[in-house]
Parts: C-alpha cells; structure tokens; sequence
C-alpha cells in the first residue's frame, strides 16, 4: 500500500492565486538530468519523474537503480509506483462529492455514519467529531502510524501478509492521548483518512477501490491507476523497489508493503502521468465545486509559499512511507504538474524531501 505520513514542512499546500495571476513556465528544464542529481542524494536507490504542460508530456527521467546496490537496471520512467500520502486528496475528492451530491454534510457527525466507531469509546468524542475535521486533520484523533512523540511505525512493516480490517487498524489507537479539541488544532492523521475511507464504504455498500475507480480513475483516463485492497497485492509490472532497516540494521525490501494500512490513508497505486491528470482536473475545477475543493486547499495548518521565489503558485503534496517518498507540483491553474518517485535505503527522508523539492525548481523555475 502506501501513505504513511504527511511531508511536513517542505510538502504543503503553496499559496493559492487565480489562473490570471499565477506564473507559468513556457517549457520545462531538463527532466532527466534533473533525475540524475537527484539520484546522487544519500538514501535514494531510484528515481524517476514526469512533467505535464496543457496536459501533455513535456519530459520524464530516470535514474539510480530498480534494485538495491545498482542491481535491476533503471527504473521506467512510466512504471507505477505507490503514492502515499497523495492518496488523501484523491479519497477526501470522492468523499466530498458525496457532500455536493446530499449525501452526506460536512457537519455530519462520525458517530452517526460509523456507530461501530463510537461503542466503547473506541474513537473518543466520536459524536462531536465531523465530516469537515476528518478531512481537514482537525478531529484530534491520533495518528495509528505512530504514537504521539516517536517516529518509528506503530505497526510490524515487514508484515506482508496479514490482512487487517479498517477497523482494526483504528483500534490500535485506542486508550492513545488525544492531539487536541475538534475542530481546533491541525494534527496530521492518518486514522481521519482510514475513518474517511470507511465512511465512503458504508454510503455506498461499495469498496473504496471500486468507487475511486468509478469516479476518478476511469472518468480521467489514469488507466495505470489502482486502490491495493488485500495482501500480497503489489505494484504491477516492473518498478521500483524500497528498502527498510529491519531491527538489526539489515536493509530488507519493502515494496509489497502490506496492503491493508493503505485504505483510505494511503493505498493508490499511480503513474506521473496519473498523478498530473488528476492534479490537473482536480486545480481546473473539474471535480468539485469552489466551496468544497477549498476544504481540500484551505485547511487549518495547510498554508504556505510559492514555488520559484512565490513566482509561480501551486500545490506541492507529498507522500512517504517505509522505503518511498513521492512529491507531486500542480499549479493552481492547471496548466503544468511535475510528478516525482523515490525508492528509499534508510527510514529518513529528511534529506530526501528538500532535495525533492529542488529536483521540482530545477525543472520548472529555470524559465518562470
């Protein structure tokens, strides 16, 4: 699967500003040899990235090695890889159309949609708890990935097998202290987004995967694109593998990371192709209304600067789990998106994301 945590700091929502605004780059700078630098980092084993104009390719790369120690050959550029984190945007989308449609409101109380949730206190303040504060990590729910203060998995990573139920994985959290009140304090979580997944289950008495498939994947043309649901499910066709320190500093590969932790916090499958297109529709307005997309990209602790020295305005999502990080740029207009993939040898991306976040102004703010 994928998701793992949000990459804080460096992978925010950029400043928002209108198409009339909003710099844009004529042509784009070198992508493969922006790959080639940004595979020299320390921790990457292999990279690859795609850049869109008007919806259309306008460079790709790859560099490093599909296996560990230059083992495999490249990467393809157009392999898929797991998105992580960047998953959210795309299930929050589903969940908000429900909204738009009368389904559901954005002060529809979680308690109300998921009862399952709120016997024994199992999610504590359940019925306070709203639809709007799930997607915006505002609920104050802790985050099942970790445990408030340590940065190590909460979980066995290299449990590639056993499948866990959505609800199981919230019940590792029970009896965890609260980040906050609702509605009053940004603390990324991955559990909101495992809730969010479960309550489009329940609405629709279809999975996840079929209703993110039937409402975005298919409708876009992300032809490469899928949600993991159970393991041993993997990355189809040839790609990139990650690697993790098991507990006595053995690097072991991790890219059939289990399945079951994606759901609704991370379990998408994608293509830097796929990635731009939904970025794309998703800037141009295409899915949701003004007042709901601004959920998505105004929420509490999601504010920051443009790229290119506040040139040019966009949204830089990020996603990373054990051996993987992902950064994606869209503009705010639409018009451009540069999608990068990074297989990882060490548990730290520290280096890793700024490094990213370079690869992204080397390609694209060369000509703003």
């Amino acid at each position: 699967m994928t998701m793992a945590r949000a990459i804080t700091a460096a992978a925010l929502l950029l400043g928002a500003a209108s198409p009339a605004t909003a710099a844009r780059a004529t042509s784009i700078g070198d992508v493969q040899q922006a790959m080639e630098t940004l595979a020299e980092t320390p921790g990457i084993v292999g990279a690859i990235g795609g850049a869109y104009v008007d919806g259309k390719p306008a460079g790709r790369g790859t560099a490093g090695s599909r296996l560990l120690d230059g083992k495999g050959g490249t990467i393809p550029a157009d392999s898929r890889f797991r998105i992580g984190s960047q998953s959210k945007t795309m299930v929050a989308t589903v969940l908000l159309q429900f909204v738009e449609e009368g389904r559901l409101g954005l002060d529809d109380k979680l308690a109300a949609l998921l009862p399952e949730v709120a016997e024994d206190g199992l999610v504590e303040r359940a019925d306070e708890i709203t639809v709007q504060q799930l997607v915006e990590h505002t609920s104050g729910i802790p985050d099942w990935f970790h445990q408030s203060g340590s940065t190590a998995p909460a979980f066995d990573v290299f449990d590639f097998t056993t499948y866990y139920r959505p609800i199981d994985i919230v019940k590792m959290t029970r009896g965890w202290p609260r980040t906050g009140e609702p509605g009053e304090t940004y603390t990324y979580s991955n559990t909101n987004y495992t809730l969010i997944g479960m309550i489009i289950e329940k609405v629709t008495g279809h999975t996840l995967a079929r209703e993110l498939d039937r409402r975005l994947f298919r409708p876009l043309g992300m032809t490469g694109t899928y949600q993991v649901t159970k393991p041993p499910e993997g990355i189809k066709g040839p790609h990139g593998h990650g690697y993790y320190p098991d507990s006595t500093g053995t690097l072991r590969d991790v890219h059939r990371f289990n399945a079951s932790w994606g759901n609704g916090a991370g379990g998408v499958v994608s293509t830097a192709h796929d990635v731009s297109a939904f970025r794309r529709a998703f800037n141009q307005g295409r899915l949701l209304p003004p007042s709901l997309q601004e959920v998505l990209t105004g929420g509490s602790g999601q504010q920051g600067t443009g790229l290119c020295g506040g040139k040019l305005k966009g949204q830089m999502l990020g996603g990373s789990a054990p051996g993987l990080t992902t950064l994606t740029f869209a503009s705010t207009d639409g018009q451009q998106q540069f999608a990068i993939s990074v297989t990882r040898s060490t548990a730290d991306d520290n280096a890793i994301v700024p490094a990213m976040i370079k690869t992204v102004e080397a390609v694209l703010c060369s000509t703003v």
